[in-house]
């Protein structure tokens, strides 16, 4: 019998097993594989039926680190340009592990009152860090999904009322249709937020100007024309994940305050645009915007999962949000209580990495690596533009360098299944992953450059090793 309270004893060893194998594994991240071998064999051969008695937390742990060695994808690691992924800085990690062991939560002043005062001081320094108006409030989330989630609720409420319904309460029946245009830079993550809350994905109007989805400004004045003083709810894009386009942010707030509309900003990686002068304008208008969503796991180099949303009315949270219960705190209690502003109730203390980090590195530090990030990704497109077998199919206003390989004389016909090829080559190649995607209706890679660690060595080897492959595939 292996009762954990009968090993208790096994606490420290545990402990300092997880530590000396994690050590060994970010010491690694600089020079390993970003994806080993035999990971898809160690993938595989997970499996068993459920012990009747375990062997006790030693041996779990043991076993564990034996399959991350070679079974762990290192998407934390510097030559990992796939999904707009960060790492995690030392002080982020350091006080992630603090969240596990302290396991705090975070949902009230009477739950922690450390996680919740640190969150409302983390949110409050993220506020700060965009420059967003003080009247702006929020809270962290899992992610940008969630954070597009929480602040399109608030705007759901905002619109519902607008039409004399409390949908928090009445829900959705006996309303119309609602109006959501955007541009074709619409992420997955919002449409699927906009499908939990009820408002519906076919309820989006993409209005393109052309084929990569850049969004038609006089199409989009036009459909808010045609309701007549009727709500909508705009969503812009800070930060598209193709090339890293913005959508005209200030042409859509000034639309959004005409014609009485909700402006959403969805700036997962693209909010971090304003910490740097070059690319500042590019945010130009998020200030004007009822609520803004970010991730955490991406430029901010925090630990899976984080992410937080900004809400200019965040009494709006509240409303949606609060639930009640006589073993719970009360709506009126002054004090901080993130979780009355979020979607979940069971919440770890994330403030713990994003309070660290910001501590550690303050707003200078993210200004200097995001201005880092930004000449590492001219530095890339300039070695595409260098290579023969290379096109770049984009401008890089931010950080993503979208390309394909087109070898001279290559027919355009093949050019498409050519890069699917060398897509699934480099990544089978696992010394660096930038996965494949389609722009423009072509086949294109799109690596992305957010890790704290990305060094111009990285970059280089990402051309380098496709180079290869290319020359191995095309002869």
């Amino acid at each position: 019998m292996t009762d954990p309270l009968e090993l208790r004893d096994e606490m420290e060893k545990a402990l300092g097993l997880a530590a000396g194998g994690s050590a060994e594994y970010v010491a690694g991240l600089r020079e390993d594989p970003v994806l080993s071998h035999d990971a898809e064999d160690v993938a595989g051969s997970v499996g068993g039926d459920l012990p009747a008695d375990g062997d006790g937390a030693l041996a779990a742990v043991a076993e564990l680190l034996e399959q991350a060695r070679p079974g762990a994808t290192r998407s934390s690691g510097p030559r990992f340009f796939h999904f707009v992924m960060g790492g995690t800085t030392p002080a982020s990690l350091a006080a992630d592990w603090l969240t596990s062991a302290l396991d705090q939560v975070a949902y009230s002043w009477a739950s922690s009152p450390l996680a919740s005062s640190l969150e409302r001081l983390s949110v409050e320094w993220l506020r700060q860090l965009f420059e967003l108006p003080e009247e702006f409030d929020g809270v962290l989330v899992t992610g940008a999904t969630m954070a597009n989630f929480t602040g399109l609720a608030a705007a759901r409420g905002w619109w519902a009322e607008r039409q004399g319904v409390d949908v928090d309460e009445a829900g959705m029946g006996g309303l119309p249709a609602p109006v959501i245009p955007t541009s074709g830079y619409i992420h997955p993550s919002a449409m699927q937020a906009l499908g939990m809350l009820g408002l519906g994905r076919s309820n989006v109007r993409a209005l393109t100007r052309d084929g990569v989805g850049r969004l038609d400004v006089a199409a989009l004045e036009s459909a808010l024309a045609e309701l007549d003083g009727t709500p909508a709810i705009v969503i812009a894009n800070a930060g598209e994940v193709n090339a890293g386009d913005f959508d005209p942010i200030p042409r859509m707030a000034e639309l959004a305050e005409r014609y009485d509309a909700w402006l959403h900003v969805d700036g997962a990686f693209g909010l971090f645009a304003r910490l740097a002068p070059q690319t500042r304008a590019l945010t130009d208008g998020v200030e004007r915007a009822h609520s803004v969503a970010s991730d955490g796991h991406k430029w901010l180099n925090v630990p899976y999962d984080c992410g937080f949303a900004f809400v200019r009315e965040p009494a709006r949270l509240a409303k949606t949000f609060t639930v009640g219960a006589p073993y719970l705190p009360s709506p009126d209690d002054p004090r901080p209580n993130p979780g009355f502003l979020a979607p979940e109730n069971s919440r770890r203390a994330r403030a713990f990495a994003v309070w660290a980090t910001l501590r550690a590195y303050g707003r200078s530090g993210y200004r200097a690596m995001v201005e880092r990030h930004l000449g590492l990704a001219q530095r890339l497109a300039s070695r595409v533009d260098e290579a023969s077998e290379l096109e770049r199919l984009a401008e890089v206003p931010l950080n993503i360098v979208c390309f394909r390989v087109h070898p001279p004389g290559a027919a355009e016909q093949e050019l498409d299944e050519l890069n699917r090829r060398l897509g699934e080559a480099l990544l089978r190649d696992g010394r660096v992953f930038a996965g494949t995607t389609t722009y423009d209706g072509k086949v294109a890679f799109r690596p992305a450059i957010v890790n704290w660690q990305t060094t111009e060595r990285d970059v280089d080897t990402l051309i380098g090793v496709l180079l290869e492959l290319v020359k191995a595939e095309t002869g």
